[in-house]
């Protein structure tokens, strides 16, 4: 099989998704006393039952415009929840939704991961992103390849879907299907291309359904193929064409 570009998955691909800190509660008052010099108005978990009200209501007007698997943007959420986010400019805003974020869950690169992706950055195949996921998750991605000889400009804008950036995610058809025909722009075809992701609904069956070869990472391989971790994939990247 002949690979000409790859197309990854983030969360629980690229990057790891461990348990929250145990003083996330703490860290919340402290976040609000350093950004919006206040008590919180609201608890974490209240602002995130208040997060899920608008994010219900959201999906149900895109159900109704036919958008079967819609996405949120995750700032106007935020806003709407707290409107005391108002008062920050963008840049401040950014930065408090990226330690919001990181109250709910850490991130760390999954092992091997830099390894593997810095041989295709040799090898000059093209590099590309397929993740539901929020403008916060660029920022984490970002810190996590801070120093390693890798950043955000090692995966081609053109080749990366962003969910937040359309409205709609995972496993819509349509998103394999655009970004196929970014691909057909540069002469690669979808044969061509390898996705790679932790979830079969969400990324293994629906890649192949648009005709790309597939690499379903789990550290638990059932041995049916292309499955398995990040030095397995390196391997079978290796591979002589």
């Amino acid at each position: 099989m002949k690979i000409r570009a790859v197309l990854l998955d983030i969360y629980k691909t690229l990057l790891e998704v461990g348990p929250p800190p145990a003083d996330a509660d703490v860290l919340w008052e402290q976040l609000w006393g350093e950004r919006l010099a206040a008590q919180p108005r609201l608890t974490l978990e209240a602002f995130a039952i208040e997060c899920d009200k608008i994010i219900a209501r959201e999906h149900a007007a895109a159900h109704e415009a036919g958008i079967a698997y819609p996405e949120i943007y995750w700032p106007a959420v935020a806003r709407e929840a707290l409107p005391e986010l108002d008062r920050l400019k963008d840049r401040a805003l950014d930065e408090f939704l990226l330690a919001h974020a990181q109250l709910q869950r850490t991130v760390q690169t999954a092992p091997g991961a830099l390894k593997v992706l810095q041989s295709l950055v040799e090898r000059g195949l093209p590099l590309g992103l397929v993740s539901n996921c929020q403008p916060y998750t660029l920022f984490e991605l970002a810190t996590a390849l801070d120093g390693t000889g890798l950043s955000l400009a090692s995966f081609q804008l053109d080749l990366c879907f962003l969910s937040y950036k359309h409205g709609f995610s995972k496993p819509d058809p349509h998103v394999f299907r655009l970004l196929a025909a970014r691909l057909r722009a540069r002469h690669i075809l979808p044969g061509e291309t390898l996705v790679v992701g932790d979830r079969l609904d969400n990324d293994i069956e629906p890649a192949r359904l648009q005709g790309f070869p597939t690499w379903w990472y789990t550290a638990t391989p059932a041995g049916g193929g292309n499955e398995g971790g990040w030095k397995q994939l390196g391997e079978f990247l290796s591979k002589p064409e």
